[in-house]
């Protein structure tokens, strides 16, 4: 099932008719926070402190160091989780307003959206659910995603592909948003599980979108001694003959033998090395 949850990833509410109305005066971003409206803008700077400073034309924004990023306060959370907000969109709530100062000051704070997110990403997800994520950084061992308002959550690397990959790089980017299956539910650890192989589609749907006699482009996965392994899709590997030239991530045209749904298996002969250029897309 799909959930479509009013906490969506940052960088998804800068476009909401309601959220840029309330940017638009202090007037609006009172209504916003007697309403507990969720609103975005770029943190335009980080001070020595460690606190996050906002223009918004007509008022300051400052979201203090606490309330910039969940586990910041109890050192659960490294600083640059504070840092690298600066230019980008950064969720948070008003929690308060001086008029009385010149230019009037506006207090934010994220952590009070992020624990909102938490409380109720924990209490509505189950197993199986589908949710929007936006990938924010790649490791070797997996995509660290953002789940709503900042909450990041990890996919392994062994959860982003059926096809073997070397790094989250060949299947994805920073930036990109994608959706994601719920593996687990953590409620006592505060931890939600995710995993993106299973979208990608079957071995059959897969499969289905190519036909024996087709010359088509694939990328190398993995070199072995009995072949080597070609990814057509995301979620469809044929093997062929090895061949000088040949590393994992070579984009290459092959043509394809045959296709053996019985045993899931393509068999596929290299016909060229194709430039990097033109790698096709996942």
């Amino acid at each position: 099932m799909m959930k479509t949850d009013d906490f969506l990833p940052e960088g998804s509410y800068g476009t909401l008719p309601f959220v840029r109305q309330a940017l638009h005066s202090l007037e609006g971003l009172r209504r916003a926070q007697d309403e507990g409206r969720i609103l975005e803008a770029p943190a335009l700077r980080c001070t020595a402190a460690h606190d996050l400073l906002f223009d918004f034309g007509f008022a300051r924004g400052v979201m203090p160091r606490a309330c910039c990023a969940l586990g910041i306060a109890e050192g659960q959370v490294r600083e640059i989780a504070v840092l690298s907000r600066v230019g980008k969109p950064t969720c948070f709530v008003v929690t308060d307003i001086d008029e009385e100062s010149e230019p009037p000051t506006v207090w934010l704070s994220r952590t009070a959206v992020q624990l909102r997110a938490q409380e109720a990403l924990l209490s509505s997800l189950s197993p199986g659910d589908i949710i929007p994520a936006a990938v924010t950084h790649l490791e070797p061992f997996g995509a660290f995603v953002d789940i709503g308002c900042g909450l990041p959550s990890l996919i392994g690397i062994e959860n982003l592909s059926v096809s073997r990959i070397y790094h989250p790089s060949d299947r994805l980017t920073v930036g990109q948003s994608i959706r994601a299956a719920v593996r687990s539910v953590d409620a006592e650890n505060r931890r939600i599980t995710l995993t993106h192989r299973e979208l990608l589609g079957t071995w059959e749907e897969n499969a289905a979108l190519f036909a024996a006699g087709e010359t088509v482009r694939g990328i190398v996965r993995s070199v072995e001694p009995y072949g080597v392994f070609i990814e057509l899709a995301p979620n469809l590997s044929g093997l062929a003959e090895n061949r000088e030239g040949l590393t994992p991530g070579t984009p290459v045209s092959v043509y394809i033998k045959s296709i053996l749904p019985q045993r899931m298996k393509i068999k596929l002969s290299v016909i060229d090395i194709l430039p990097h250029t033109d790698t096709p897309e996942p």
